[in-house]
């Protein structure tokens, strides 16, 4: 999914959900309301299935600021349809962990092999060895390689459809 169409399907989401992104309001919403704003019939049980699980008390999100981070990605990595990807952004992102390091994020791939000069895109396994050597500020590094890599897609290339008149 492109950033500009999670952006559109979240922003659409956030106008329908009664009380705002709630366990509650996805649980009333229901996979098929969510299917009907556009979200995908997976990602939808993903979402009602988690909502479920916080509601429950079986995924609390405050203790998971208190865990470790080991602890706190095996919690959420539990949850059906939250994978080592999915839980390490919440790590970066929500809990504002400063050592997390996205695994198989292709655009931190893709941002370290141009910073490295490599004409070859690096694997998952070789950006992790890479990115270790920034610990415990691997957040910091992928935050700006986030940036370079956003900023590149966004500028316009030389030799592209612009041309001068």
């Amino acid at each position: 999914m492109s950033l500009a169409s999670a952006r559109t399907l979240y922003g659409r989401l956030s106008k329908h959900l009664e009380g705002g992104w709630t366990p509650a309001a996805i649980l009333r919403e229901g996979t098929t309301g969510l299917m009907g704003r556009g979200v995908t019939r997976q990602k939808a049980g993903y979402l009602f299935a988690l909502a479920e699980r916080i509601e429950r008390g079986e995924l609390v999100l405050r203790s998971l600021g208190r865990a470790s981070d080991e602890d706190a990605q095996r919690q959420l990595i539990a949850c059906h349809g939250v994978g080592p990807w999915t839980a390490s952004i919440y790590l970066l992102m929500a809990l504002r962990r400063p050592d997390i390091w996205p695994p198989g994020d292709l655009a931190l791939q893709k941002a370290l092999s141009r910073l490295l000069g490599l004409e070859r895109m690096l694997t998952n396994e070789e950006a992790i060895e890479c990115a270790s050597q920034w610990a415990p500020y691997r957040a910091v590094a992928a935050r700006i390689l986030w940036c370079g890599y956003l900023g590149e897609r966004a500028a316009p290339r030389v030799g592209s459809s612009f041309r001068r008149r």
